[in-house]
């Protein structure tokens, strides 16, 4: 099965292959900032998975709790924030699932950062929960 993530303007185009490895939901503060959601919802597919980026990428790249680096790649046009790369996590690429524009993408299977959570938004149902102080899941 092959996939599309577009941004809004349809100008950067990410081609992956198959099914991701996994989908998270993050609350952590800067995913907010970065979505200018109360979450985002992100499917992680290997690198070899992608078959094509099309379109120009402007990057930002920020440091991360566990001590790497996460690179954003966003239209430089309508600014969508369509795929991440993870430095401690080089074979793994991060895809945001409200690009594929599918009401049935799959669930996420964990969340992370459940401390930043917004009271009103519920758990997702049979997720792993991961906390912001924690690299494993929650006991």
């Amino acid at each position: 099965m092959e996939r599309t993530a577009i941004c809004c303007c349809g100008s950067l185009r990410v081609k992956v292959r198959g099914e991701p490895l996994r989908v998270v939901v993050c609350h952590c503060f800067q995913c907010q900032r970065r979505t200018g959601s109360v979450f985002s919802d992100n499917a992680n597919f290997q690198r070899a998975q992608m078959i094509a980026v099309e379109g120009e990428t402007k990057t930002f790249t920020r440091a991360t709790e566990r001590g790497g680096r996460m690179t954003f790649h966003f239209c430089p046009r309508c600014g969508s924030s369509v795929y991440w790369d993870f430095s401690l996590d080089p074979l793994t690429v991060g895809i945001a699932v409200g690009a594929f524009a599918d009401p049935g993408f799959a669930k996420p299977v964990r969340s992370l950062f459940g401390v930043s959570r917004h009271h009103w938004v519920p758990d997702v149902e049979g997720a792993e929960a991961y906390l912001a102080d924690q690299h494993g899941p929650r006991e």
